[in-house]
Parts: structure tokens; C-alpha cells; sequence
């Protein structure tokens, strides 16, 4: 399988297969689109091209072409579709995402989870359902020495003494238990003050900063409980936690809806801030809400992924290098074929805790009852959720088996086909549509980098 594509003026052609990325001229990507799907040039259209452009120069592509498909970088045979649907890879548990708050100090537009409390009951986590889930997580994590979890809410900051306490019991256990522990913590800044920066930058790996981009765009979304915006606050906020975090790991993470389709310029933004660690997702609304992403609004924002683009790499020609998040790709190396297979590992290697230590899939789905698996005192008592998940593959999602961007979404989130689709087999399809556009710009950014 390939993916044929032209960006900007460039002709670019990914072998899904192998990974191999090729810059075409213009030749080339002619004939190349002569080849059938098994890779097998159509001997007519090639006919038909030669006497259009001479036969020398569509002979000579043609060979170089040959020579790609001999050497397994052009429709190359899928090397892992036996493995993966002819057993099932058993799996440990390698991340939790604490729930340390299920309330919140914003009432953003567009959260998932409410008023930060999951459609439930306000709550926090304990120091012991957190100490709780740390054994837990040890129990759970077979060999694998690395482990990974994330303070999450609502909003993780109004349960700090937890967060604290969470992670010194992590420290004392590390050495006895043989892991390696890395947190990260998701905040909208409200409580930061310099003692808290300092305490955060000490201990958590990663750091993801929630800003949705202009003051305007910001203050529309994210705002507080009086409706009153948080931009004049948590800016300088970001700012200062950003100098002092230096080379450590931090992101800022922004949403954007239908109300600005414009969002590159909301990155554009945050980069004019001094912030080169960005995130800008699509909102994920349900049709009717007046802020959801839909069919329509795809052109606009594929030339929106496009332009920022294209600003990206005239920043990086200046000598500054901005990091999109959906745009970092490895071309060499990359996820591993799990995760390239399965995604993040919800359900089977990634779990969500709520306050009270219930266990779920992921985050998103907190609260379902349908999806609960157990609890950090139980155990996972419904080990059913989790054979059902561990089956979730690109080889078991049929509108994935035949789609070039598999092994780059994984396939996409299983919460939002359930949200959407009520199957966990299915997909979002305006978040594919949406992932396919993101990759063609990957690659054509990380082809920039490679030619100059």
C-alpha cells in the first residue's frame, strides 16, 4: 500500500508498509500514479505517458521506481498483520492517570468532563487511594521498570498535598520494587505561585499548560466561575514556569472549535509568547453543541494545518525550532509496532483512577459504569473490559485494515468511537480525516528538513 500526495509543490509518496518516505519530480509522480494497488504499472497509461512526455524519460522513472519496489521501500508486503491477528499479545500495565480532583476552578465550554467532576459527584483523591494506586500500578506492571503517571482532573492543583504525598510514597517504593517513576501533571495555572512552580519543576518529567491560544479565543472558552476569562492570569504564569523549566519536558495544550477555525494563528500565538512546546486539538463535540467540528468545516482547517505548515518551517529556516505536537514525526524510529498497532494502550496498559479508585479504560471514560474494571483495593475484577480492548487493533478496526495513515493514528481514540459510534471497533471519522491531513504535513515538514 502507498499514499500518493502532492503538498504545496512538492509530490510526495509514503509506502505505508515499510515507512519510507519519497520525494517525487514531476515525472515520476505521473507515472507512479499509473501504478495499480499491487503495484503493477497499467501498461496503456504508461503508453499514453510516454508519448506525451517521451519514452527515455518515463523509461528512466520507471526504473528507479522497480528498483524501490526490489528493494521493499515501495508497495512493500505488511510485515506484522499475521502476528498481531493470529494471537493476542498479552500486556502490563505501564501508566495510570490519577484523578486527583474531580472538580474544577474554570468551567470551560467545551470539557468533557463537566464541571470537572465527570458528570458526578465533587471529589478528591485520598492520599490513601493514591498510595493505593502506586502498589497497584507495581502489582500490575510485571518487568516493565518504567512507569508512568499523570496528575489529572478536573483540575489537579486543588488536591496538591495528594499530588505531593503521591509522589514521595512513588520515591520510597522505586528502589524496593525496581520501577523508575515519571510524572506529569495537567494544570490551567489558576493556583500556580512560585513555591508551587518550584515544587512542580522538582518533580514532575512533563508539564502540560492549558492556553487555547489568542486572549480573545482563550476568554470565549476558558473561563472561570463568574464567566470572567483567565488569560491576564495564567500567561505570565506560563511564562515564568516555562523559563525556569529550561530543557526539562513541558507542553502547552490548547482546544479549538468551530468559533476559530483560524487556529494556526492561535499557535502562531503562543509561539510569538516564547512557548516552542505546542498542542492545538479539535474539539470533540457531539452535533448541536455550537462548538463541534464538522464535515464542513474540514477544507478550512485542512488549509489551516497546511498554513501553519509552512509557517513552521519559515521559523525553523530563521534558526527557532517550534514542535507541533501532531506534526512530530520519526521517521527512523518512532513507537514501537504495539503501539504503532494498538495506540495508547487504553484499557490494557493505561487506566484511569478516580478519587474514590475506580478503575477505568482511560480518562474519558470515567464514569461509565459499563466500562468500570475494578478498583485500586479490588483488583481488576472485570477482565473481560480488558481482553475486549487488548483486541483493538488496526487489523481488527475494518475501516483501518485499508487506510495508509494506520500505523500513524493506531488507529484513533477508542472514546471517541464509542462517543460517536457506540462500537469500539469504529472510528471518529472526522478525527481520521483530520489525522490524515495532520500526517501529509508531517511529512512534508520533516522533508524540508531532511533536503534544506
Amino acid at each position: 500500500m502507498i499514499h500518493q500526495f502532492r503538498i504545496f509543490d512538492t509530490n510526495m509518496v509514503l509506502d505505508v508498509n515499510s515507512g519510507a518516505v519519497h520525494i517525487l519530480d514531476d515525472v515520476a509522480a505521473r507515472v507512479l500514479s499509473c501504478f495499480d494497488e499491487n503495484g503493477a504499472p497499467a501498461e496503456e497509461k504508461v503508453s499514453l505517458l510516454k508519448q506525451e512526455l517521451g519514452e527515455e524519460v518515463v523509461d528512466e522513472a520507471l526504473s528507479e521506481l522497480e528498483t524501490l519496489k526490489a528493494n521493499g521501500l515501495l508497495f512493500s508486503s505488511d510485515p506484522y498483520e499475521e502476528i498481531f491477528t493470529s494471537r493476542t499479545t498479552p500486556t502490563v500495565v505501564k501508566a495510570l492517570c490519577l484523578h486527583m480532583a474531580h472538580d474544577c476552578n474554570l468551567r470551560c465550554k467545551y470539557c468533557f468532563a463537566g464541571e470537572g467532576n465527570y458528570h458526578g459527584e465533587k471529589s478528591l483523591m485520598s492520599p490513601d487511594v493514591a498510595r493505593k494506586a502506586i502498589d497497584f500500578v507495581i502489582e500490575n506492571s510485571g518487568n516493565r521498570r518504567n512507569i508512568e503517571i499523570d496528575f489529572f482532573g478536573g483540575e489537579p492543583l486543588l488536591n496538591l498535598e495528594t499530588v505531593k504525598r503521591t509522589v514521595e510514597y512513588a520515591r520510597e517504593r522505586e528502589k524496593s520494587a525496581n520501577k523508575r517513576f515519571r510524572f506529569t501533571i495537567t494544570t490551567n495555572g489558576l493556583l500556580l505561585n512560585d513555591e508551587i512552580m518550584e515544587y512542580l519543576n522538582e518533580t514532575m518529567d512533563n508539564i502540560v499548560l492549558s492556553l487555547d491560544g489568542r486572549r480573545e479565543v482563550n476568554d470565549a472558552m476558558r473561563v472561570r466561575r463568574d464567566g470572567s476569562g483567565c488569560y491576564d492570569t495564567v500567561v505570565p504564569k506560563f511564562r515564568k514556569m516555562v523559563s525556569i523549566r529550561k530543557e526539562k519536558d513541558y507542553y502547552i495544550r490548547g482546544t479549538f472549535t468551530q468559533n476559530n477555525l483560524d487556529f494556526s494563528e492561535d499557535v502562531m500565538h503562543m509561539a510569538d509568547l516564547g512557548f516552542d512546546q505546542l498542542s492545538i486539538e479539535p474539539v470533540v463535540l457531539p452535533d448541536g453543541s455550537g462548538l463541534e467540528i464538522r464535515k464542513e468545516h474540514l477544507p478550512k482547517i485542512f488549509s489551516e494545518y497546511e498554513r501553519l505548515a509552512l509557517r513552521l518551517s519559515e521559523l525553523r529556516k530563521q534558526g527557532r525550532k517550534v514542535n507541533f505536537f501532531h506534526f512530530m514525526l520519526d521517521l527512523e524510529g518512532g513507537p514501537c509496532v504495539a503501539k504503532r498497532l494498538r495506540g495508547c494502550g487504553s484499557g490494557t496498559e493505561y487506566l484511569a483512577v478516580t478519587p474514590n479508585g475506580d478503575l477505568y479504560p482511560c480518562h474519558q471514560f470515567a464514569g461509565y459504569e459499563q466500562f468500570k474494571l475494578g478498583n485500586v483495593f479490588t483488583g481488576i475484577t472485570k477482565r473481560e473490559i480488558v481482553d475486549t480492548f487488548r483486541e483493538i487493533t488496526v487489523y481488527t478496526k475494518k475501516k483501518c485494515r485499508n487506510c495508509w495513515a494506520k500505523f500513524y493514528c493506531s488507529g484513533g481514540c477508542a472514546a471517541n468511537a464509542w462517543s460517536f459510534r457506540k462500537d469500539l471497533f469504529d472510528v471518529y471519522e472526522i478525527g481520521c480525516e483530520l489525522e490524515r491531513k495532520r500526517i501529509e504535513c508531517a511529512l512534508w515538514l520533516k522533508a524540508q528538513e531532511l533536503v534544506g
